[in-house]
């Protein structure tokens, strides 16, 4: 599998964080509710994992399969967007007036899974952007008929089937931070796109600072979305950002480590994915000349 190493921004523009950021304390139930948990390999690297409470199981077993001690402190949460009530009534009517349902992370899936029910689980064809989205909406109940090629919005929109006799339209329940991606790839491929802003994915402001210190021993951060990006740089500095091994899911979390100020030690795959997740933490690994664990070398 092809990997990527990023050590200069994509590009000079984007928003620039600042060098160092305070530790901020949360106080009551927040506060409570916050912790690292820490699974652990001794003599190991730490690799710290900062999806959601719940969304990172996979990467963590993947890695301590391999020797690494994960921590994990869950950097971003999800909220419903604004098009979130409309989803039900469109899903009842999708049958008829859309070719596709496209859906574009396991959060998005869960979100459709939602909505679809409400709709009384009408039959659909769904298009699953990858394997981890595909996997949600199965466990859910529903089967994607399309997968692409590589989990990429753009190439979802360039290799959608067209279906003979078909409106040529697709429904796009979205992230309301989702770049237009695949709705500009499926509207040069011939469809016309129906997007719905259905959830919002947000940025961890404050942890308490003995939490925030534990993070701080991580040899590796991971990041699956730029507003874990965002949260890290804004709790943990750019200082201390760039001294890490950074290893992003795929391209549009490595974009957002430059655009941020992340200019070191940045490793992504080429296709999205566990697999070259926890490739982008080897390499970074090696490069680093960290003791790699046993089952790693």
């Amino acid at each position: 599998m092809a990997m990527r190493t990023c050590n200069r921004p994509f590009s000079a523009a984007g928003t620039k964080a600042s060098a160092a950021a305070p530790c901020r304390a949360l106080r009551g139930a927040s506060a409570r509710r916050c912790h690292v948990s820490v699974y652990a390999s001794s003599g190991s690297p730490k690799v710290l994992l900062t999806r959601e409470e719940g969304k990172n199981d996979k990467l963590r077993a993947a890695l301590t399969r391999k020797g690494y001690t994960c921590l994990e402190l869950p950097l971003i949460a999800h909220t419903d967007g604004p098009d979130r009530p409309l989803l039900p009534a469109l899903l009842r009517a999708a049958a008829d007036q859309y070719e596709w349902v496209a859906i574009t992370s396991p959060e998005g899936a869960s979100v459709f899974l939602e909505g679809w029910a409400a709709a009384g689980k009408p039959k659909l064809r769904v298009a699953a952007v990858g394997g981890g989205t595909g996997e949600a909406l199965q466990a859910g109940g529903v089967t994607p008929e399309y997968v692409p090629s590589k989990a990429l919005g753009k190439v979802m929109g360039s290799e959608l089937p067209r279906v003979p006799g078909g409106s040529r339209r697709v429904l796009y329940p979205a992230s309301v931070k989702a770049s237009t991606d695949l709705q500009d790839s499926l509207t040069e491929a011939g469809f016309e796109v129906h997007r719905i802003n259905t959830y919002n994915t947000t940025s961890v402001a404050s942890v308490p600072e003995a939490l925030l210190r534990e993070a701080l021993t991580a040899d590796v951060v991971t990041y699956g979305s730029p507003s874990a990006v965002k949260a890290w740089v804004g709790l943990a500095g750019l200082e201390a950002a760039n001294a890490k091994v950074n290893a992003c899911i795929g391209s549009t979390s490595a974009r957002a480590c430059a655009n941020a100020g992340i200019t070191q030690h940045v490793y992504f795959p080429d296709a999205p994915g566990i697999e070259g997740w926890v490739e982008a933490v080897e390499k970074g690994c090696r490069e680093a000349k960290l003791p790699l664990p046993v089952a790693a070398v």
